[in-house]
C-alpha cells in the first residue's frame, strides 16, 4: 500500500467469545486481524481484565486481549477503559501500525448501568483516530453524539484529517443524520457502496450498526466481511476500508 495510505477495519469483538456458546475464539479473531492487512484497527467490547475467565478458562490469555491481539503485528495500542465490574473491565481499543503522538480515554456515561466512553489517539501526521461504542438506548445515543461533535469541534483542528469508527449502535440512523451534517464527515461504505453496510446480527445482517466515518480522507474501498471465516467470531460484521490521506495543494 502506498505512503499516506491505510487499511482501516473496525470489529465489536464480543468480548472475544464467539455467537451463541460461551466459545473463546480470541485466536481466531487474531489470525483474521493479521490477516486483513489491516494498519489501523478499531475494536469495541475488549476486555482489559476478567479474574473469573482468567482463573476458569484455560485459553485465556496471560496478558490483555489487547496485547493478545496486537502481538508482533500492531506495536502500537491504546485501550480505554470504560465498563468496570468487580472481576474486570471491558472497553474500546485501537490498534497501530504506526506510533501514537498521544490518546486519551473521554467519558461519555450517560447512565449509571452503561459506561461507554470515546477513545481518541494521534498518530504520526496529525492523524485523528476516535474509536467509539454508542449506547443501547435512543435518548443516550442522542446526548453521547452531542458530546462527541462537542469533542470534535474542541479538539480536532478542522484541517486535520479524522477516522471515526465503531459501534455506533443507531438503527435509526439519527445519528448518523447528525454526525455527516455537523461535521462533515463522510461514512466510507455509503461513499464505496450507496448505503450504510448492514451488520448486525451477524449471521443475518439486517441493521446498520457499525461504521467508520472519515473527513480529509480520500476513500478507495470499503467492504463488510461475509462468511463463516468471520461470522463465528462475534455478533457483528467487520468493516475495512481502504483510505489516503489528501495531499494538501501545492501553494505555488
Amino acid at each position: 500500500m502506498q505512503k499516506n495510505a491505510f487499511r482501516i477495519l473496525s470489529l465489536n469483538i464480543h468480548k472475544g467469545f464467539a455467537l451463541g456458546p460461551k466459545r473463546l475464539v480470541l485466536h481466531k479473531i487474531r489470525e483474521c486481524l493479521r490477516e486483513s492487512g489491516a494498519s489501523i484497527v478499531f475494536l469495541q467490547e475488549v476486555v482489559g481484565a476478567n479474574d473469573k475467565h482468567q482463573k476458569n478458562l484455560a485459553a485465556w490469555p496471560t496478558e490483555s486481549q489487547l496485547e493478545f491481539l496486537a502481538d508482533t503485528v500492531w506495536h502500537h495500542h491504546a485501550y480505554g477503559k470504560n465498563a468496570i465490574y468487580q472481576h474486570g473491565h471491558h472497553g474500546n481499543a485501537i490498534l497501530s501500525a504506526l506510533p501514537f503522538e498521544r490518546w486519551d480515554n473521554i467519558d461519555a456515561s450517560i447512565l449509571s448501568f452503561s459506561q461507554r466512553g470515546f477513545l481518541h489517539g494521534t498518530i504520526t501526521g496529525n492523524l485523528h483516530l476516535i474509536c467509539v461504542h454508542l449506547g443501547l438506548f435512543e435518548r443516550e445515543r442522542a446526548l453521547q453524539v452531542a458530546h462527541l461533535i462537542d469533542y470534535i469541534h474542541r479538539t480536532v483542528p478542522a484541517d486535520e484529517p479524522l477516522i471515526l469508527a465503531g459501534d455506533f449502535n443507531d438503527w435509526r440512523l439519527s445519528s448518523h443524520k447528525r454526525l455527516t451534517q455537523m461535521l462533515g464527515l463522510r461514512e466510507v461504505h455509503e461513499c464505496s457502496n450507496g448505503r450504510l453496510a448492514r451488520t448486525f446480527p451477524a449471521f443475518l445482517p439486517m441493521l446498520q450498526m457499525d461504521r467508520i466515518y472519515v473527513r480529509g480522507l480520500e476513500i478507495e474501498h470499503c467492504e463488510s466481511t461475509a462468511g463463516s471465516h468471520w461470522r463465528d467470531f462475534s455478533d457483528h460484521k467487520a468493516l475495512i476500508a481502504d483510505v489516503s490521506l489528501i495531499e494538501p495543494k501545492d501553494s505555488a
